[in-house]
């Protein structure tokens, strides 16, 4: 072999990043930036335009049940019973959805054949295709007559417990009956992050628990539990973020009422997305403004919710 048919070495480093690498570097640092903007600006437009119906407001906006707003001269409205139906409703729904979504994602991942598993991933991924009008319907038109008689055996045999004292609501329309529509519009998303996060389980880890001995049950509690403890976490904590915001659904279920109450077998509570949809179109005045003051602090807790899910899951990434 002649020295011109030598492979030719490759030219030093100039230490200079290349252009393509620069611009990437850039779009992506202005899309975080960008983020930032618009959360500031949203955040803004919330805090003025509610600002005239707060610095007007006769009582004490975070404590107060009552909500009269639509008046000229001393409004007097409050959101502690909205504030309450909102977390409520959504910590019901995220405590029935995820055992669930987390058992769909063991079976299809680990249990389930592959052809059914194929279809039941799609199947659970079209749940999040149905609009929330649909599951609105559903809910009143379907769910709220038949847990009817649960809710009375609910009364009869655990109205020892405040959570079911009773009496039962005789339509269904309550808390607990939106909490079952919020659980399955959640489904989705908590069961689609838990199954990617447990697909992606080291495969030395699954052959070196099951080397020991250990049956399927047992390598899915040692390994791929604790390795999936935070995307589960992650997903659980975007599903309680979309129950806290849902409107439709929720608005179409509950009956109207400022009341703040853990009976859950009773027609009563409200959640703040669903309040400002059902008063919006009749609201002038303070009214809107108002409104928009409970839309910032349906902001706030929305805000709050995703960066305690961005901190758990990078703890738990630590962690492992």
């Amino acid at each position: 072999m002649t020295t011109t048919d030598a492979p030719q070495a490759a030219p030093p480093p100039t230490g200079r990043p290349r252009i393509g690498d620069a611009v990437f570097a850039g779009l992506a640092r202005g899309s975080g930036l960008l983020i930032l903007v618009i959360l500031a600006g949203v955040a803004a437009f919330l805090v003025i335009q509610a600002w005239p119906s707060l610095s007007a407001n006769t009582v004490n906006f975070l404590t107060t049940t009552e909500w009269e707003a639509n008046v000229r001269e001393a409004p007097a409205f409050g959101v502690a019973a909205l504030a309450f139906g909102t977390v409520l409703a959504a910590a019901i729904a995220l405590l029935l959805a995820t055992p669930v979504a987390v058992g769909i994602a063991l079976f299809i991942v680990y249990y389930a054949p592959r052809r059914l598993a194929s279809v039941l991933g799609y199947l659970v991924d079209l749940l999040a295709a149905i609009p929330s009008v649909v599951y609105g319907l559903w809910g009143i038109g379907f769910l709220a007559p038949q847990l009817v008689p649960v809710f009375g055996g609910l009364t009869e045999y655990l109205g020892w417990f405040p959570l079911f004292s009773g009496p039962a609501s005789t339509s269904g329309r309550t808390i607990l009956t939106a909490s079952v529509v919020l659980a399955v519009m959640i489904l989705p998303i908590i069961t689609a992050m838990s199954r990617d996060v447990f697909t992606q389980v080291p495969q030395g880890h699954r052959e070196a628990a099951l080397a020991m001995g250990a049956t399927r049950w047992e390598m899915i509690r040692l390994a791929v539990l604790p390795f999936g403890r935070s995307g589960v976490v992650g997903g659980a904590m975007l599903g309680l973020g979309r129950a806290l915001g849902e409107t439709m659904a929720v608005a179409m279920i509950l009956s109207p009422s400022l009341v703040i109450s853990f009976d859950l077998l009773q027609s009563g509570n409200q959640t703040i997305a669903a309040h400002i949809a059902l008063q919006y179109p009749e609201a002038t005045g303070y009214g809107v403004s108002a409104l928009i003051a409970a839309g910032l602090v349906l902001f706030a807790i929305t805000l709050a919710v995703n960066m305690g899910a961005r901190y758990i899951v990078a703890r738990g990434s630590k962690e492992a």
